[in-house]
């Protein structure tokens, strides 16, 4: 299943939201995958996105999802949160710079391909910087207080975001 996620870091090359993402649709309905774009500041790892990834398709095929948007399904995860309004404070909102694109293939369509890259750079610019999260950003995004950076240390953020990922599914 990991192995069918794609991760792109970059800069959005459209910068109007709206029709940002018109294009992603677009794209999605062409290719019979799934993409979603998140708030690349609040991305701890790869691993924050490929294991939300995971998580929503699980809660896809067990039929526990919450929201009926695959793709929202993966904000929700990632975000921590169990309220998709709540999610979406990690998606794009117009002080977003940079982006983490999540592509996998829609799980009711069998003849999935991810556009390639010509075709995703009228999108999305790759910057070469990866996962690179801002700190201040995260902890707000996932109510990460003081006193947990003073137990663990800022260096463990990333686990922080892990474990708020895992614990979605105990909210219920």
């Amino acid at each position: 299943m990991v192995d069918e996620i794609c991760l792109i870091f970059g800069r959005p090359v459209i910068r109007d939201r709206v029709e940002f993402i018109s294009e992603l649709k677009r794209f999605q309905a062409s290719h019979g995958c799934v993409i979603q774009a998140l708030d690349a500041d609040k991305v701890v790892c790869e691993r924050h996105l490929l294991f939300a990834t995971k998580k929503a398709l699980q809660a896809f095929s067990k039929g526990r999802n919450i929201a009926k948007d695959l793709g929202v399904e993966i904000l929700r995860y990632a975000s921590g949160e169990r309220q998709i309004e709540r999610a979406m404070s990690i998606g794009l909102s117009s002080s977003t710079k940079r982006i983490a694109l999540v592509l996998t293939p829609m799980p009711s369509i069998a003849d999935c391909r991810f556009p390639d890259a010509s075709l995703l750079s009228s999108i999305v610019e790759e910057d070469g910087l990866g996962c690179s999260f801002k700190a201040e950003a995260v902890k707000e995004a996932f109510n990460i207080s003081e006193e947990e950076i003073s137990a663990v240390g800022e260096d463990r953020i990333p686990d922080l975001v892990l474990e708020r990922v895992a614990l979605v599914d105990t909210y219920r």
